[in-house]
This record gives C-alpha cells, sequence and structure tokens, in this order.
C-alpha cells in the first residue's frame, strides 16, 4: 500500500468554452465535476497503475463527504480527519479558441489545534502497512511546519520510500528528515533554495544544493519543459511526448504517481521518470486532474526521451 497525504484536498469543476470573454456572460459547452487536490490525484493515478492506494488529510462539509464517498468508491483506502471548515472548492476554466488554461483556486482554511495531531495518530496506524509514503501539497494556514519532516522521520525509521512533494518551509524542515525523494516543479525549487533559477545548470545547482540538505534524489518537473532528475550518481533530463492536451492541471502529480510507481517496481531513478513523464502527459489528455488511462500511459512511455547528462 502507498500512503498519499494532503491536508488541502478539493472538490474539483473544469469549465470549457469555446471563447472566455471577461466581463461578459460565458456559457460553459462542457462542464466536468471531480475530486483533486495533489494528494488526491496522487491517489487517483497509482490506482489506475495498479497499486493499492490510501489517502488521508482533512475533509469537511458536503464537498469533503463527497471526495470521500468518490474515493471509497475507486477502491482507495481511505481515513480522514472531519474538519469543521467545508472543503474548498477549486475551478478551472480552459478556453479552446486560445488554448489557455485559468485555475479559480479557492483557499483553504485553517483547521482546529487538535485536527494535526488527530492526523498523526492515523499516519502512523497507516504506516505500519504501507511500503511508501507521498506527502503532497501546501499546509493549511497555520499548520506546523514540521508536519511532513515527522511523518518522515518515522516512515524512515520503518524502512519507507518517503517523498515529499512540497516547497518552502514545510519542504526545507523535511530535508533535515532525509527524505528519499523530493520532487517540486521549478517554480517550488526555486522558492526553496531563495533565488532565481533561470538556466538548466542553475536548476542541477540547486537540486545538488538540496540533496546535500538531505534528500536521496531529487526530481523537478517543468510543464512542456524536460524534467530534471539526480541522485548520488548521475543527472538525468526527461523529454515529455509530444501531445495535444486538453487539461494540464493535475499532471505533476501524475508524474508523482508513475515516479513512486516505477521506483517501487525496482527501477532506476532515470527509467523510473520515462514512465511518470508518461504518465504526465497522459493526465494533460483528460479535462479531470488525475485521471488517466493506463493504455495512455504505456503507449507515451515508448515516447519519452531520458537523457543521462552525467
Amino acid at each position: 500500500m502507498i500512503l498519499c497525504i494532503g491536508t488541502t484536498p478539493a472538490a474539483q469543476r473544469v469549465m470549457i468554452f469555446t471563447t472566455l470573454e471577461v466581463d461578459a456572460v460565458n456559457r460553459a459547452r462542457h462542464t466536468y465535476d471531480g475530486i483533486a487536490g495533489k494528494s488526491i490525484n496522487v491517489a487517483k493515478v497509482l490506482t489506475t497503475l495498479g497499486e493499492q492506494a490510501a489517502a488521508t488529510g482533512f475533509l469537511g462539509g458536503n464537498s469533503g463527504r463527497e471526495i470521500l464517498g468518490q474515493l471509497n468508491a475507486r477502491g482507495i483506502t481511505t481515513q480522514f480527519v472531519s474538519v469543521k471548515p467545508p472543503t474548498r472548492q477549486c475551478i478551472t476554466v480552459l478556453d479552446q479558441t486560445v488554448q489557455t488554461v485559468t485555475e479559480l483556486v479557492e483557499e483553504s482554511r485553517a483547521v482546529a489545534p487538535e485536527d494535526y495531531p488527530a492526523l498523526e495518530v492515523i499516519i502512523d496506524l497507516f504506516l505500519s502497512k504501507c511500503r511508501a509514503v507521498v506527502m503532497s501539497g501546501s499546509l493549511t494556514p497555520g499548520g506546523p511546519v514540521d508536519f511532513y519532516r515527522k511523518i518522515t522521520e518515522t516512515a524512515n525509521r520503518r524502512g519507507l520510500l518517503t517523498v515529499v512533494d512540497a516547497q518552502g518551509p514545510p519542504l526545507a524542515a523535511a530535508l533535515e528528515a532525509k527524505p528519499s525523494l523530493v520532487k517540486p516543479n521549478r517554480q517550488e525549487l526555486a522558492a526553496t533554495v531563495g533565488r532565481p533559477l533561470a538556466t538548466e545548470s542553475q536548476v542541477i545547482d540547486a537540486m545538488s544544493d538540496v540533496r546535500q540538505r538531505g534528500a536521496a534524489r531529487v526530481v523537478v518537473t517543468a510543464g512542456k519543459a524536460p524534467a530534471l532528475a539526480l541522485d548520488s550518481k548521475s543527472v538525468w533530463r526527461v523529454q515529455t511526448p509530444q501531445i495535444n492536451p486538453v487539461n494540464p492541471i493535475g499532471s505533476g502529480d501524475a508524474f508523482t504517481a508513475g515516479l513512486v510507481w516505477r521506483l517501487m517496481q525496482g527501477n532506476n531513478l532515470g527509467e523510473a521518470c520515462r514512465w511518470a513523464a508518461a504518465a504526465g502527459a497522459a493526465n494533460a489528455l483528460s479535462p479531470l486532474p488525475g485521471e488517466v488511462s493506463r493504455t495512455d500511459v504505456e503507449k507515451l512511455a515508448a515516447e519519452v526521451v531520458v537523457e543521462k547528462l552525467r
């Protein structure tokens, strides 16, 4: 079982317009409703790829109940802390004429002081049944900055694969616990090291800094641009397949899921990134985030170019 932890899940709506006009009435051609948030997307993709996923975090209100029901219907093991604030909703607006993707993100709300300790109890019970743990996304406002660090320490003591997909202070704190892998995107990496990263060499230097601070492996995604991967021995550049995307939101989460899936099967980091890039590309073919076809992933994996830089 692979445990997916995220404190800020979301109800997700995707609205597709032929043309979107600001300050006017716009009528959607298609509307899709689903569930999302980084950890939720990871759990959905892992399940599609044949892994047993578990999901935990905070859920509240009607939207929280809907998310829980959909997760259970997919066969994903769940145990969430029920919180007073309702779970947020996020809306993605797609303009087909100019091919823009606009995200309208409702920020999550602070939870009660006792909710994080309650979540830690649930996580500790899950870890005894898991082979890997994935910690994804931002914390709720005022959440403990060392939350991912504490989970990483506990999971490492049990010999689990620990993956952190976060940025800024929570990632910096997690590095102290020496996670197996961190996977920020380029903007998140820049926020973590505190400097702009305009070139590939600057990104690799920043990845080396992060590894020296504790991460065994570092993978950085950059949308359509190549991903970069680094461990103690090698650096890889990973070129995503060329596709006609429908909605790229969630592709980074699908990448994380594909990466963990293949690492758990014994692939080295470069080869695992091949499948991760394929999963990320497959995600972009669907209007809703975290919805992939395994057939698409297998087809796209053959089109990923993995180049060993050193």
